[in-house]
């Protein structure tokens, strides 16, 4: 399976972090250049940045011009591929899954990220591997570190940003109701920032586990956008509502097996 690594180019330490990882799983990749913050045009940050449920940073729309960029090669390639952010951790059984999922039957997107945030997954799944159960995913709110996506779920995506604009990666890709997506259990890469919180061992310099993307504390913005914030909860909500009442699954966190994660 084709893999899109996705790095600065001035993010040499994250990306020989990456390449010493998939080298050391066997894993061929290709790296593709991030979208920087001087890539955006004042033009471009002005269109996108009331886009989302506040304020969005310029590195937040460079971000996701990011994964859109990815998003667009899979659809020139006509073939899936696993997305991973520089940052991103790997199960150290993640060769095994990919090669399982290249097996699976089409679908949009599955997930291979935990984040320490519930979703709403199927109760029951599909064993792919010895370690890995496929659930059928309807709300997911975790991160956008490692994600495999096909060309319907590209084109998708897409759309979705022509009739609601744009906003974090991770946001945009939960809000887009009409993908079929699952997630892996347990999940196979978590972000170098998640390893205090899965009992992973970090050996990794400090530095390449901070957000170079948002802050703490993110400006919350004006009235306009807390209205925005309101109906997005709502809308929420109510998907919330209607799966829980109409589906067989529940909100469960998703954990990840720590020793299979390996510095």
């Amino acid at each position: 399976m084709k893999i899109f690594v996705i790095n600065l180019h001035s993010a040499i330490e994250r990306l020989q972090f990456q390449k010493k990882q998939l080298s050391k799983l066997g894993l061929d990749y290709e790296i593709l250049e991030a979208t920087s913050i001087h890539d955006i045009n004042s033009e471009i940050y002005a269109k996108h940045r009331h886009d989302w449920q506040r304020p969005l940073r310029n590195t937040e729309v460079a971000c996701y011009f990011s994964h859109r960029s990815a998003w667009k090669k899979i659809i020139d390639n006509n073939m899936p591929a696993l997305i991973l952010e520089d940052d991103a951790l790997l199960s150290k059984h993640t060769p095994e899954l990919l090669n399982a999922i290249d097996k699976y039957p089409h679908t949009d997107l599955i997930q291979l990220e935990a984040r320490g945030r519930k979703k709403i997954i199927n109760k029951q799944g599909l064993e792919v591997t010895p370690v890995y159960t496929l659930y059928r995913l309807y709300q997911d709110r975790t991160g956008a570190a490692g994600y495999i996506l096909w060309p319907s779920g590209a084109k998708k995506l897409l759309a979705h940003e022509i009739l609601h604009g744009i906003g974090l990666a991770d946001a945009h890709i939960s809000s887009c109701y009409n993908m079929k997506s699952y997630q892996a259990v347990p999940a196979a890469i978590i972000q170098l920032d998640q390893c205090h919180s899965y009992c992973v061992k970090n050996t990794s310099k400090e530095y390449l586990s901070k957000s170079t993307v948002s802050v703490p504390r993110n400006t919350k913005g004006s009235l306009y956008f807390l209205i925005k914030r309101i109906l997005a909860q709502l809308k929420i909500g109510l998907h919330v509502v209607k799966i829980l009442s109409t589906t067989s699954s529940s909100r469960r966190l998703v954990g990840v097996n720590s020793d299979d994660f390996l510095l």
